[in-house]
């Protein structure tokens, strides 16, 4: 498997990313994430799907199903076939959903999809993500918000993407209700924690609002559904507005 630090050889495919942050609960933002993907995906048929984010995955299975979140594609489960790797190499598109990062990374390390998938994607295959699923695009998954309830062999990810997302990004100090009174929490904020990563890391990291989707193909990168914040190491964040094309330093592919 290349190092997210080697510079991998493309293949003059295109590669076609959409990535979701998650919170895709009101009409509104189903109908978004809806059209994108049917836009996105095209005339494939079936849609590969990993739902090792959640313990329950004939069940993830059917709720994405019952919230329309397949966009009325055929969605085959990767956990029913007898083999996940075979299923990744004659795929049409691979939608990989939300949950647990860490469980979700250690699966795809133990059943060695990592290599797999990320050459169908460099050789044009469609990849969607929701929360986990984008963030497993990074990478890394240093940027997630989630506790490691299990320990994968590494923190490098697919590294489809050269930048890092904060998932669920949101802006501000959390408050919690009291009776009938809000109070402030004092815990870190979003901020606060990618700007630890900062210290340590050069990587930028793309802070993605609920709702926020991020489609990708190769240099064209569009952020569609929300508002999104930049964060550069040495520098002050940088507010993005829903329709915006990204700047040119996240247009590098990994």
């Amino acid at each position: 498997m290349l190092s997210v630090m080697e510079k991998p050889q493309r293949h003059g495919a295109v590669v076609k990313l959409l990535l979701g942050s998650g919170g895709f609960r009101t009409p509104e933002r189903i109908a978004l994430w809806v059209e994108q993907m049917r836009d996105f995906v095209g005339s494939a048929l079936r849609v590969l799907f990993v739902p090792y984010a959640l313990a329950d995955h004939d069940g993830y299975v059917r709720t994405m199903i019952e919230r329309g979140l397949n966009a009325r594609f055929e969605l085959v489960g990767i956990h029913s076939v007898p083999d996940p790797v075979e299923a990744v190499r004659k795929a049409e598109a691979i939608f990989v959903g939300g949950g647990n990062t860490f469980r979700l990374l250690d699966s795809l390390y133990r059943l060695k999809l990592l290599d797999p998938i990320r050459d169908r994607v460099r050789a044009g295959m469609p990849y969607l993500g929701i929360s986990a699923g984008t963030n497993v695009a990074c990478p890394t998954i240093r940027t997630t918000n989630d506790m490691p309830i299990v320990q994968p062999p590494s923190l490098d990810a697919l590294g489809l993407v050269s930048f890092q997302i904060n998932a669920h990004y949101y802006t501000g100090t959390n408050f919690v209700k009291q009776g009938d009174e809000y109070v402030q929490h004092f815990g870190e904020t979003r901020d606060d924690r990618i700007r630890e990563f900062h210290e340590e890391n050069e990587t930028p990291v793309l802070g993605l609002w609920e709702g926020g989707i991020l489609r990708v193909e190769d240099a064209d990168m569009q952020l569609l559904g929300s508002s999104a914040r930049l964060f550069q190491r040495g520098k002050s964040p940088q507010d993005l507005v829903a329709g915006a094309r990204l700047p040119d330093l996240l247009c590098n592919l990994a």
